[in-house]
């Protein structure tokens, strides 16, 4: 079939290639001063594995026309020019949170820029298993990437297909996962504690039971390590006022944050900052689960809590004490001294 004038071409290579078809565009001419003939230039779009796929592009390129050798940078091109000058403008969890959300396009980081279409973006989306908050921090950082591509011309404004982008509907990313951690799983945290001293949180929310809301908005007014013990003034119900334990195997985390913290809240990020939870979840937890192999939420810790405590043979009474009262007004949430230490004593038995 013969194109249109002035609409490009397609042709095969010959010989054994991936893509052996090539798409290309008339730029211009050129006259041999000295034959006086006139020679056509041409602008090569791209390498094509078949006819259709070249003649996609050239349709495309017709409808939008774009810098072809910007063009030829890759996705991690684009991705590393851009990060070299955002991440100096932004604090140390967030340039984490984006390179986790980068870890998920492996599969799309050595095309050219300029062929990632929406179904790639969207097959990164949907194959990563992540919940929303990731997904969330992986549109953003998708949004800045392809702005910076249009403001330095490597595509026109009208590729910019981020807005369309589905992280809703990817894998349930709503529904908690409810599963408690495997003992094997909570001897990784354990033997990888040292290297990070954010895994330590991971295991003072298991030796806890606390929703992770509570121990981020803990302040340390409110945490008693001599009686190790801290009181929660806020939670997410009325019933989850209450006093926690603090159990003897991580009291030493206790201490070093108390001690360590640059606010007024038991935990902070290294620049000082309170904690909020999608800076945690997206800087901090989802990366530090990720190099261990566990595939779990924050609120999977408070399940772990009620599930070692139910095997270590603890009373059900004692054991909403610990993690919150269900059915108990806030008058009715006082601790005598004899009821804190059978507290303690039942959280040393995980």
């Amino acid at each position: 079939m013969k194109l249109p004038n002035g609409f490009g071409s397609v042709y095969k290579l010959s010989g054994n290639r991936r893509n052996p078809y090539v798409a290309r565009k008339t730029q211009g001419w050129e006259i041999n001063p000295e034959t006086g003939k006139s020679k056509q230039l041409y602008t090569v779009i791209g390498y094509y594995p078949t006819r259709k796929d070249a003649l996609n592009a050239l349709a495309e390129f017709n409808t939008n026309p774009y810098d072809v050798n910007a063009a030829k940078v890759t996705f991690e091109d684009v991705y590393e020019r851009w990060s070299d000058e955002h991440f100096p403008t932004v604090s140390h969890s967030n340039v984490q949170g984006y390179k986790a959300a980068w870890a998920l396009c492996g599969k799309i980081a050595r095309m050219r820029f300029v062929d990632v279409k929406l179904d790639h973006l969207q097959m990164i989306v949907d194959e990563s298993g992540k919940n929303y908050p990731t997904l969330r921090k992986l549109k953003t950082l998708l949004g800045l990437i392809y702005k910076y591509a249009i403001i330095h011309e490597i595509i026109p404004k009208e590729r910019n297909m981020i807005e369309y982008l589905n992280i809703k509907n990817a894998g349930n990313p709503n529904a908690y996962d409810r599963k408690p951690f495997t003992k094997t799983e909570v001897k990784r945290v354990w033997d990888a504690h040292e290297s990070n001293i954010y895994y330590t949180v991971i295991l003072m929310l298991i030796y806890s039971g606390c929703r992770i809301s509570e121990l981020l908005n803990l302040k340390k007014e409110h945490v008693n390590l001599e009686e190790r013990y801290f009181n929660i003034v806020q939670a997410k119900t009325a019933a989850g006022i209450r006093v926690v334990p603090i159990a003897d195997k991580v009291l030493p985390f206790f201490e070093y944050w108390y001690a360590h913290s640059k606010c007024e809240y038991l935990l902070c990020t290294p620049d000082g900052e309170h904690f909020i939870y999608r800076n945690y979840y997206d800087s901090y937890w989802s990366p530090l689960v990720e190099v261990l192999n566990i595939d779990h939420t924050p609120h999977c810790t408070r399940h772990t809590c009620i599930s070692m405590l139910t095997v270590a043979g603890v009373d059900d009474k004692v054991i909403k004490k610990i993690v919150g009262h269900k059915g108990q007004s806030v008058t009715e949430v006082v601790y005598t001294h004899f009821e804190i230490e059978e507290l303690i004593d039942a959280i040393n038995k995980i």
